[in-house]
């Protein structure tokens, strides 16, 4: 989060800083905004209400376009084709079943629930109208700053696969960046420091065809930190 100024210029969005996120990463950041302040960047308070509902508008959204974009993989011109089909349903039905994981049928299922009769417009419209407000929410506040600062998830990284029996709570490890892809900013996530071994990161948010900026801010950042530089813990995954 960048104030305008000729420096590094900066913008603290305090509603990332909230109970969700862990105590250790929060102060990180708050150590990241006080380098960014040495280097000439103003930090300010930014409110974006909307993106409290940023996650659940992401998965609906996102699911029904998996659900969507994905029904061309049917083992006949796109994807996995299955050995040996019975027939074309066979074709289809096993080739998608074996071609896709999980996580994949699980969004295609929201989505084509999302999008089916009765429930499009109390879900999917819902779910636009969320994208349109956060997307009004960043404008406004890109109007007062050049760069929103923040985290990119609310806890460290977690171990390999140590989430996929609660697919919501991994959901919600997006609580911070979902709101940026609804609103098709640009964002970048760079090392922070490290919280028992593992990875913290800070993410820097731009304005629309502001990159240039962005890989700025986090160039200077990191001339000043040495947080890129490490690597995490072997035992903090496990």
């Amino acid at each position: 989060m960048l104030h305008h100024s000729p420096g590094c210029g900066s913008v603290c969005r305090r509603s990332f800083f909230d109970s969700s996120l862990n105590a250790s990463i929060g102060a990180l950041l708050e150590d990241a905004i006080r380098a960014l302040e040495r280097l000439g960047a103003s930090c300010v308070p930014v409110s974006l209400p909307a993106t409290a509902h940023a996650v659940p508008a992401y998965y609906i959204i996102a699911s029904a376009e998996c659900s969507s974009n994905l029904s061309r993989y049917d083992g006949v011109r796109f994807g996995h084709r299955c050995d040996s089909p019975r027939d074309l349903t066979d074709l289809y039905e096993r080739s998608r079943a074996e071609g896709f994981g999980p996580e994949v049928k699980r969004r295609i299922l929201m989505g084509t629930y999302a999008l089916s009769t009765g429930y499009y417009d109390a879900y999917y419209a819902k779910a636009q109208k969320l994208r349109r407000l956060i997307k009004d929410d960043f404008q406004r506040v890109f109007s007062e700053v050049d760069v929103i600062l923040g985290p990119t998830s609310p806890t460290v990284a977690f171990g390999l696969g140590q989430k996929s029996d609660n697919p919501v709570e991994m959901y919600l490890s997006d609580i911070y960046t979902t709101a940026v892809n609804l609103a098709g900013l640009p964002a970048l996530s760079v090392p922070v420091g490290l919280v028992d071994g593992m990875p913290a990161g800070l993410q820097l948010i731009g304005n629309y065809l502001d990159e240039a900026r962005l890989l700025a801010v986090a160039h200077q950042y990191q001339q000043v930190t040495g947080w890129h530089l490490m690597a995490p813990s072997m035992e903090g995954g496990r």
